[in-house]
């Protein structure tokens, strides 16, 4: 192929300048920036068109695929969340919105006139897959910390007890990382002599953190869950949206389907899917191991201790949830948010502590919040 020519090259190196640039300034999204987490290794796989059609666990007559990968991939996401040996699904999906839609997908075709209820702190894309599955929904309120109201939800399941319930629980919600808990959900079921239900999870971020601490909430196949979503852009760093979906593998089959086509059984949401992200995810898997993912959890909590202590010292309001390296403080200043990218809503805003947050740059961040305050 022609190179490119003088101008058109100056707009790449201009675009990765202002990249380094603002790649020091996001805190405000769960997007980890470590330039630690390196991928360039597998920068010579992009000669290829490499597409994962079909189900990751068959054989396809197209062979230009990571399956093998990407089997391996949702093996070790099947350790962290402890699916059932031999009774679990799964793939690699473009992040955490299909995971959540193939969850949903599953739970509407199995129960096709369940009612989905989720909670009003739950991520804003919920409302978009609820319109294209076409499934009857009912919005729970949430508590002020961002965990769904239990109360609301018992009473509201209560007046429809008779249509199958789908539960959409957050593993730690996109504001305040707050989880949904499972127990509790259940309990209530058990209450109300609920015996037929599914329960989806959204755990995003927090299915990277909750496996490997002492303490974590619950969350897993252990606790009952019948799918969960998990992203692998976010505290894994990948630099393509990526993610993986796990289910249980009795729920899937009934909806699998054989495609002569390509000679494979259709049981993803797309057709075509990215074999890229699944390499990027068994790298970091394999280079970091355990121990280096359990030092990135370690650093980023470390790091969101350092927030609060530092914040409270100040004056500023700040805290977050056990488990959760979302710092949640109050909503600041618009030329703080923009300088820093901070996510707002509401009254509130958070910082995600990962790695490339440093002191340093939590000290600035206090500095710009006493300096432009929010009513500026």
């Amino acid at each position: 192929m022609n190179d490119l020519s003088p101008d058109d090259q100056r707009k790449l190196d201009q675009f990765q300048q202002y990249l380094k640039q603002a790649q020091h300034s996001q805190v405000g999204y769960p997007s980890n920036q470590d330039p630690r987490i390196d991928y360039s290794a597998l920068n010579s796989f992009l000669s290829y068109n490499i597409n994962n059609i079909g189900d990751p666990f068959a054989n396809s007559n197209f062979r230009m695929n990571s399956h093998e990968f990407e089997r391996e991939v949702v093996r070790e996401f099947a350790q962290f969340t402890q699916a059932p040996a031999d009774g679990y699904w799964g793939y690699v999906t473009n992040g955490g919105t299909e995971g959540n839609m193939y969850g949903l997908y599953l739970a509407r075709e199995l129960m096709s006139n369940g009612m989905v209820y989720f909670s009003e702190d739950t991520h804003y894309s919920l409302a978009k897959l609820l319109r294209l599955l076409n499934v009857r929904n009912i919005m729970i309120k949430a508590q002020p910390t961002g965990e769904m109201d239990y109360e609301d939800l018992h009473e509201t399941l209560r007046i429809h007890r008779d249509v199958p319930p789908i539960i959409f629980a957050n593993i730690g919600t996109t504001m305040q990382g707050a989880v949904d808990n499972i127990e509790r959900i259940k309990a209530i079921m058990n209450t109300l002599a609920i015996h037929r239900y599914y329960i989806h999870c959204d755990a995003a971020l927090s299915g990277m953190i909750l496996p490997f601490v002492e303490s974590p909430q619950a969350f897993d196949f252990t606790a009952g869950i019948d799918s969960i979503s998990i992203s692998g852009h976010k505290l894994l760093g990948a630099p393509l949206p990526c993610g993986v979906v796990l289910a249980r593998k009795s729920h899937v089959d009934r909806i699998a389907r054989s495609v002569e086509y390509v000679g494979v059984l259709d049981t993803t949401i797309m057709g075509s899917r990215n074999g890229f992200t699944p390499l990027l995810l068994w790298y970091v898997l394999k280079s970091l191991g355990r121990e280096g993912i359990v030092g990135i959890i370690d650093r980023s909590m470390a790091l969101a201790d350092y927030a609060i202590k530092t914040f409270t010292r100040l004056g500023i309001s700040a805290w977050r949830h056990q488990n959760s390296i979302t710092v949640v403080i109050a909503r600041p200043s618009k030329a703080v948010l923009a300088k820093w990218q901070i996510a707002p809503y509401r009254q509130i805003a958070h910082i995600i502590t990962f790695p490339h947050v440093s002191e340093a740059t939590i000290d600035a961040i206090a500095h710009d919040i006493l300096t432009y305050p929010a009513n500026t």
